[in-house]
């Protein structure tokens, strides 16, 4: 059995190493009908934050909802699941009818997107009628409308120090001698991380009686190969099997690892060897996308066996001489256009949001279309209902229509936007903000519905006040028809522009 999971703290107070995140944990929890917030737990893994809600659950006779399959978290599943027990009060078991939702690696909600999951979760949180946690490594991946609505309490890596008292806890319940050192190296070994330490004294107890200092030395890897000794072996020495083994100890991702080699095998390579070279990375490339595609990351071997085995191969014999390797040319150019690629894909989350499809959808079927009809800002009416309705700053415009964010024409769309999210906010307040105005059809409205209203006490054709009327309503349309004089020309076009966008969205 898992001793991560065998010897997880039953209580609060065996939660180690970080006291003052636990103490507001429990005060948060024992609070909550007074404020009625969410809290999320953030830090790095193995840090505690999922034994520290399930200790919390069985200090206040909680039950728990656990949802934590990253692959189910779609708007349905959090609905039917997360929500009917996050808005349910009236479960009788324990606790005064509370039970606790975890929500787990909830900065990764984001990526199903496409399923509603994040505006789903958003959303309960602020209707939830039963304490909710929601669990994170990295807290600003997450959206700022979720952890604007949320406490937050911060897990800090857990030092040396309070990971060896645990250690040898789990040596006692076990029955397992060991020496003082040997925990003390586990612990140094994996700061940071207690999680990390318990699965490696799990690890080499399982290989010995009693547990030595030595033990622990010789259960880690011995070395670890710098890429650029791994470049000359690769690129100039070894034969196809060597350089396989020797990839084993260079830590590097596949995904790194075929850059590394892809940028420097030309300063050595030429000819023949450099087309056999490329082939094999080639087939490597493939594999890594397989590995992207299906999240399968055993493809991985196959991959580096290509990389490396194979560019191996490639080679005409053994290469000499001293050869200056460098960086992939891959990185500095993500390293310029970081700050373009983070407004691109901040935009691509404000669509995939409000619109209820993926990151990638958003980014290669949406942007692109309303970028060509808002190219420069030409169609002005449509640039600021596209602003207002994924409630875009100037950068995000700008990225967009390809105009400058700093222009006065941009600045004024922002503008126009803002204030549009404004009277629509007021709009749909169900009229709390009309000073009391009676919010059924006026005299006018029915005189324009049935076509009696044909002008002002002075004469004057009431055109405009019918063009305003008409908005949205259906008989409008009959009291258009039926007056010749009501100019539709510029109206219709930018009607006809809007619900181009409506229907695109």
């Amino acid at each position: 059995m898992d001793w991560t999971e065998k010897h997880r703290p039953s209580t609060l107070s065996e939660v180690r190493g970080n006291d003052k995140a636990r103490d507001a944990f429990e005060e948060w929890a024992r609070t909550w009908d007074d404020h009625r917030e969410a809290v999320i737990l953030h830090g790095s893994p193995g840090v505690g934050k999922t034994s520290a809600a399930h200790a919390l659950a069985a200090d206040l006779d909680w039950p728990t909802i656990e949802l934590n399959a990253s692959d189910s978290r779609t708007k349905d599943v959090i609905e039917r699941v997360a929500g009917e027990a996050a808005k349910s009060g009236t479960l009788t078991a324990g606790g005064g009818g509370r039970r606790l939702v975890i929500m787990d690696e909830a900065d990764n909600i984001h990526g199903n997107a496409d399923r509603g999951g994040a505006r789903a979760i958003t959303g309960l949180v602020k209707e939830a009628s039963q304490p909710m946690v929601l669990i994170a490594n990295e807290f600003y991946e997450m959206s700022n409308g979720l952890r604007n609505n949320c406490r937050e309490i911060e897990f800090r890596d857990v030092s040396p120090r309070s990971i060896v008292p645990v250690l040898r806890d789990i040596c006692r319940k076990e029955g397992i001698e060991y020496e003082s050192d040997a925990l003390e190296t586990i612990a140094e070994k994996n700061s940071g991380d207690l999680r990390g330490a318990v699965k490696d004294l799990q690890a080499i107890a399982e290989t010995t009686d009693r547990l030595t200092a030595d033990d622990v030395v010789t259960g880690d890897r011995d070395t670890t190969e710098g890429i650029f000794d791994y470049l000359d072996v690769v690129i100039k020495e070894a034969d196809a099997e060597t350089a396989l083994k020797a990839s084993y100890d260079v830590d590097e991702t596949p995904d790194d690892l075929i850059n590394w080699i892809e940028d420097n095998m030309p300063k050595d390579y030429e000819g023949a060897e450099l087309a056999r070279a490329y082939g094999a990375l080639s087939n490597a490339d493939r594999w890594l996308g397989r590995v992207r595609a299906t999240q399968n990351y055993s493809f991985w071997r196959y991959a580096t066996d290509n990389m490396t085995a194979g560019v191996a191969a490639a080679r005409d014999g053994t290469k000499g001489g001293w050869t200056r390797y460098g960086p992939p040319s891959y990185w500095s150019k993500l390293g310029r256009s970081k700050g373009t690629r983070q407004t691109r894909d901040d935009i691509a989350q404000r669509i995939a949001t409000i619109d209820g499809v993926s990151m990638r959808t958003a980014r290669r079927e949406i942007m692109p279309f309303l970028a060509s009809m808002t190219h420069h800002c030409k169609n002005r009416e449509l640039t600021v209902t596209m602003a207002a309705t994924y409630e875009m700053e100037a950068e995000h415009v700008s990225f967009i229509t390809g105009s400058g964010k700093d222009t006065n024409k941009v600045q004024s769309i922002v503008e126009d936007a803002q204030q549009r999210q404004a009277e629509a906010a007021v709009e749909h307040s169900g009229g709390a903000f009309e000073g009391g105005k009676a919010s059924g059809p006026s005299e006018t409205d029915a005189e324009l519905a049935d076509g009696s209203a044909e002008g002002g006490d002075d004469g004057t054709e009431p055109t405009e006040q019918q063009v305003t009327l008409g908005g949205g309503e259906g008989d409008s349309e009959s009291a258009e028809d039926d007056d010749p004089t009501v100019p539709d020309s510029d109206d219709a076009e930018d009607d006809e522009q809007q619900s181009g966008l409506s229907d695109f969205m």
